[in-house]
């Protein structure tokens, strides 16, 4: 029985799954059954920085797994320790505590936990505690129940009624709707610098000092998901530093690309002080506040550590903004109608696309039929909304690979 038939016999069908079956990897490369090459520009979306076996990722994960996989974390462990001191120095530059997950849903159920706390610690006047989290038309911050409550996407939540209480979705980059939106049972905003799943959509730095500012106002916690747009590839470790460099979030979620093909998430929390007897943010977390089994077990930490430091060292994050500029530049030359705009930052880009141009067929979006078309040139591309695709290659793809790509995309939508 083919993979196909396995699938339809045994796996939900909670994806729209393309005809594709990968089965090695090496670089920017993947290849299917059949033994046909494809530049891989999806990487996991977003999720395989260094792109498929590295080096430096294979031997780290080789060596941890044969000394310890997986041990409590009742007890400590000292790769989860060095990952988190890696981050908070290198990283986030900022001083504060890290909760290791397996995804990004699970960092930002976190993120949402630690607002409710928030909001108890820091009640309304009249002494009930605050729990709303404002966030954003288009955003995506994952499909557990809380997450997906957090997500301000209609389709996402279809069917799954009655969702978690307390969120509400206010127009992304619109300053006055967020300095009119804050009500007395306020506590958190949450939102993605860069919107990935809703379309490559980049804050503005006018927008993000607006929302920092209505935080500090309403004594509100400034909560950033940066789980596809974290870690080198929006051209800065921190997505939210490449848009408006002074903000200081209170809370931050990652996943996707801190792994490298390992599944690994966090959300980090400030230490600052948020009242009068000295209480630091991240001390609202205490024991018994939440868990993970899996979380930051010695194999996932240790694979992570390797990347995270790979993308340092080898300063990947300002190679990412470099081949923007190559990608940006080659498409301009172009003058293709069929493309809008190109949205974005480093090496999380967005493809806009004018589906009046585009022979669509019945129950198929634009960034599908272009998607399709590109992955029977060889290239894969994951959607981002019905008319938008992107291109999220690994940090350290070369400019050869670049070049080959663009060539592919010119020559499908040439056609």
């Amino acid at each position: 029985m083919n993979t196909s038939d396995l699938y339809t016999q045994h796996v939900l069908p909670t994806y729209g799954r393309f005809p594709l079956v990968p089965v090695r990897g090496a670089g920017c490369r993947l290849w299917d059954e059949t033994g046909k090459s494809y530049l891989d520009f999806c990487t996991g979306i977003a999720v395989c920085s260094l792109g498929h076996c590295h080096p430096r990722l294979v031997e780290a994960i080789r060596e941890q797994a044969g000394n310890l996989l997986h041990c409590s974390n009742l007890y400590q462990i000292p790769q989860q320790a060095e990952l988190a001191e890696e981050i908070n120095t290198h990283h986030v530059r900022l001083a504060g505590k890290i909760f290791f997950s397996n995804s990004g849903a699970e960092a930002n159920d976190g993120l949402i936990k630690s607002a409710r706390r928030f909001g108890h610690k820091r009640p309304q006047a009249d002494g009930k505690p605050r729990f709303e989290v404002i966030t954003f038309q288009q955003s995506f911050h994952g499909r557990t129940l809380g997450s997906m409550s957090a997500t301000g996407q209609a389709k996402i939540q279809e069917g799954f009624d009655p969702l978690l209480p307390g969120f509400r979705y206010l127009p992304f980059n619109d300053t006055a709707a967020i300095e009119a939106g804050i009500r007395p049972e306020t506590a958190a905003v949450l939102l993605e610098p860069i919107q990935g799943e809703g379309g490559v959509n980049m804050a503005t730095p006018e927008f993000l000092r607006a929302v920092a500012a209505v935080c500090k106002k309403h004594d509100l916690l400034l909560l950033f998901d940066e789980v596809q747009a974290g870690f080198g590839r929006c051209g800065d470790s921190m997505a939210w530093r490449m848009i408006s460099p002074e903000i200081q979030p209170d809370g931050i979620s990652w996943a996707k690309g801190m792994g490298g093909g390992v599944p690994i998430g966090a959300f980090w929390l400030s230490d600052r002080v948020i009242d009068d007897s000295g209480t630091a943010l991240s001390s609202l977390m205490g024991p018994g506040s939440h868990g993970s089994t899996y979380g930051g077990n010695p194999l996932v930490c240790a694979a992570s550590l390797a990347v995270l430091k790979e993308i340092r060292q080898k300063e990947l994050a300002a190679h990412a903004l470099l081949m923007e500029v190559r990608i940006r530049e080659t498409i301009r030359s172009w003058n293709l109608p069929v493309i809008t705009a190109v949205r974005g930052s480093g090496l999380l880009l967005g493809i806009g696309l004018d589906p009046a141009l585009i022979p669509t067929p019945e129950g198929k979006t634009a960034a599908l039929v272009v998607v399709s078309k590109l992955m029977e040139h060889g290239l894969l591309t994951p959607p981002a909304g019905p008319n938008t695709f992107r291109l999220l290659p690994p940090l350290n793809v070369t400019e050869e690979e670049i070049d080959e790509a663009l060539a592919i995309i010119k020559t499908a939508l040439a056609s």
